[in-house]
């Protein structure tokens, strides 16, 4: 089932390095980079590039489930970082997973028991928490609450598997793939409303319309009202309106945009508008296929900001991955199709913008 449009803007940032030696992580995980988390029983994501053939690395992985849905849902973003398919759309792969929320309760897991993930973030449709709020649990409560539910539910940690012989056949014959996949350094996510943070920012607005009336009433200027009471670096050079560089609307747009939060490294807001880092293309909607699965339309649903660039590092710490970009649009099928027991995910589009400015990011 398809959520109601979400009109709520959430913002993931970096919220530190997650440690597989101390954390584990799964399906409810949001996060940059490391191995991709499936469902129990599902096929291993191991995608190549369309252009050189090349395994993709995992670049983010989201769980976003949908509104009075009884799926767990996931978004898997990967890329080449091959230098000659950087900034590439046909070098990137967005796929989706669903799996129904009782078939995970009754499947035992196999993943050896560390500590769990303390921040590891679960909701981005608009019936989650408010992920703003510091609660008991802290970031990710309600997935740890999840998780628990599910060891509770399973049968004994040392119980077979009801996985399919193939399906372990599978799995075997991928592990030399994945060994060669290239691995980023991951990072938790963690998530904040942009309207959170744009109630300050009317705050600031505010007060300066108070000066300015006062400086037109008191003929004084706003200069002289600095804390020590002298001239020089006035208040009123802070906030004077930055132009568009080179006559670039769209891009200042964008600039403005994140003002409030420039360390943004992801932008989800299903069924809303995508942020153009530069001007979209005029046949944008055309471009965007239908859904693969039912041939029913696409809908946006999140992007990857330029401040996710420098993030992007091998974790093996050998050569310095050439991936570059403005901003990654996802777009994912209206209806969020998908077929019962099937365990395999399914194809979504992308569409990628190379940044004009990526050097202010760096």
């Amino acid at each position: 089932m398809a959520s109601r449009v979400q009109e709520v803007t959430l913002l993931g940032v970096c919220d530190g390095d997650l440690d597989s030696n101390r954390y584990q992580t799964s399906y409810l995980t949001n996060k940059v980079g490391g191995h991709p988390d499936v469902f129990p029983g599902f096929c291993p994501l191991s995608p190549r590039c369309s252009r050189c053939g090349a395994p993709l690395a995992l670049v983010v992985q989201v769980y976003c489930p949908l509104e009075a849905s009884p799926y767990h849902r996931n978004l898997h973003l990967f890329a080449c970082p091959g230098e000659e398919c950087s900034g590439r759309s046909e070098s990137w792969r967005v796929v989706r997973s669903q799996c129904l929320e009782e078939e995970t309760a009754r499947t035992p897991s196999r993943s050896v028991p560390v500590q769990e993930a303390p921040l590891a973030a679960t909701d981005w449709c608009d019936s989650a928490d408010d992920w703003g709020m510091e609660g008991e649990e802290g970031w990710g409560g309600g997935g740890e609450k999840k998780e628990e539910e599910e060891e509770e539910a399973a049968p004994e940690a040392e119980a077979p598997c009801d996985t399919d012989v193939s399906t372990q056949l599978q799995d075997l014959s991928l592990s030399e793939h994945l060994e060669d996949a290239p691995i980023f350094r991951p990072f938790f996510i963690s998530v904040v409303e942009e309207s959170d943070l744009y109630g300050e920012e009317d705050d600031l607005h505010h007060a300066q319309q108070l000066l300015r009336e006062y400086e037109k009433r008191e003929g004084v200027a706003v200069g002289e009202l600095d804390g020590d009471g002298g001239g020089g670096e006035g208040g009123g050079e802070k906030y004077e309106k930055t132009r568009a560089r080179h006559g670039d609307t769209v891009f200042s747009r964008f600039m403005k945009k994140i003002s409030v939060c420039p360390e943004q490294i992801l932008r989800y807001c299903r069924g809303g508008k995508p942020l153009f880092i530069s001007e979209p293309p005029p046949n944008t909607a055309q471009m965007v296929s239908a859904c693969g699965s039912c041939g029913g339309s696409r809908t946006f649903e999140m992007q990857l900001m330029p401040a996710l660039v420098s993030l992007l590092q091998r974790k093996d710490g050998g050569a310095e991955a050439e991936l570059e970009f403005g901003t990654v649009l996802v777009y994912t099928c209206t209806k969020s199709c998908w077929t019962a027991g099937s365990k395999t995910a399914v194809d979504e589009f992308c569409l990628v913008q190379s940044d004009p400015d990526q050097q202010l990011f760096k």
